[in-house]
């Protein structure tokens, strides 16, 4: 059986790992930098929102039109060349005396290669190790990102109090340097898996292949629209808590990690379908409690319970691996993500919008049942595709 300490003893897989943590600490950095910048300006929960959350909407930019480069392009050059480009946005942030508008403008941009760059990296993942340990590997790379989710708001907000929006983007240019020195250190350049030239009309095809698959695209909205109006619940965490706030986001990524543990290293692959209905709901409910604003330390506690529910994307991970073809696979993991933080960017700005018109704590009620809604539906047909992944050979 696979464990973390065999899948760090794998160089390549050690490097994607800390690459993936790298570039998350330094984007939960200057997103809540830019946060703050925005709502101490306007004061309005819609344009917070936005910028916390709305450099993800330019992700499906990336799957609509790049992707086929996450299959097509050698991948170590082209992971190489998405990251460096996040470093050069993060460089102009911090050197440059920009407007509220260009950084978050320059922001968009870094999410596009940003969206290319996941599509690479997941379709690495499932190269340089063996099938059995892909659950494991995610696992993996999940509690890294929720563990510098943590570091990245963290050193972000000390950064805030001690310095100044300037000293914020050049700690997470630096970050996001390194991960790029460890990927040109240590992985090897591999053929890339699809024949075709990647562009916009192999990306439209290899999409329309993914879309047209009604196993897949149940998938898709499973892992997209329900976490989507949660993440619109966490986006009026700065409305609801002023300069509290990032203790309760810390709490929602500590509760992240908890679930990826506990699906990817605890459970066994019978539990974890087992477990997926009621991760899905848990999710969500927690939240129904916002409604009646409760004190920071109780929100923290219900957004750590929440945020476990995470894990269920886990199974429906492993099962999109197992029904997607080989030479489509870093597309199609490239467009899940893009597609997954895209809908929470479009879910951000409707919680913004909400919060504008009834108050944040209705908003963040409103979302959370709509979300369970979702979930209660697409309940089974998602049970229809457990078990016909589980029937697929390795």
């Amino acid at each position: 059986m696979s464990t973390y300490r065999t899948l760090a003893a794998n160089r390549e897989f050690r490097a994607l790992w800390i690459s993936s943590a790298c570039t998350t600490a330094a984007a939960m950095a200057a997103g809540l930098a830019l946060a703050f910048l925005v709502h101490e300006a306007t004061g309005s929960a819609t344009l917070t929102a936005l910028t916390m959350f709305g450099p993800s909407l330019a992700q499906l930019l990336g799957a609509s039109t790049l992707m086929s480069l996450a299959d097509s392009a050698p991948p170590r050059r082209a992971l190489l060349a998405s990251n460096a480009v996040v470093t050069a946005v993060l460089v102009a942030q911090a050197a440059l005396d920009l407007s509220p508008l260009v950084r978050l403008a320059l922001m968009f941009g870094a999410a596009v290669a940003l969206s290319v760059g996941a599509g690479i990296r997941w379709g690495l993942v499932q190269e340089v190790l063996p099938h059995e340990s892909y659950g494991l590997a995610r696992s993996a790379m999940n509690l890294a990102g929720g563990a510098f989710q943590i570091v990245g708001f963290a050193v972000g907000g000390l950064l805030l109090s001690a310095l100044d929006i300037r000293s914020v983007f050049l700690v997470a240019a630096a970050t996001s340097a390194a991960g790029v020195a460890v990927v040109g250190l240590a992985m090897a350049e591999r053929p890339p898996r699809r024949a075709a030239r990647g562009g916009l009309g192999e990306t439209w095809r290899g999409n329309r292949a993914l879309l047209g698959d009604r196993a897949t695209r149940v998938l898709l909205i499973a892992l997209v629209l329900p976490n989507g109006l949660v993440v619109g619940c966490e986006a009026l965490f700065v409305p609801l808590f002023d300069d509290l706030a990032g203790w309760v986001y810390a709490a929602a990524a500590l509760g992240m990690m908890a679930g990826d543990l506990l699906v990817g290293r605890v459970l066994t692959a019978a539990a974890r379908r087992r477990a997926a209905t009621a991760l899905r709901l848990l999710l969500a409910m927690p939240f129904v409690v916002f409604v009646v604003h409760p004190p920071v330390l109780v929100a923290a506690g219900l957004a750590a319970v929440a945020a476990v529910g995470y894990g269920a994307s886990l199974v429906q991970q492993e099962h999109l691996v197992a029904l997607t073809p080989p030479h489509l696979r870093g597309q199609t993991l490239g467009v899940e993500s893009s597609a997954r933080l895209s809908m929470q960017g479009v879910c951000a700005l409707l919680a913004g919008v909400l919060a504008d018109r009834i108050g944040a704590g209705v908003a963040v009620g409103l979302l959370a049942g709509a979300s369970v809604l979702v979930s209660l539906v697409l309940t089974p047909a998602l049970a229809r595709i457990a078990r016909s992944a589980s029937a697929l050979p390795a």
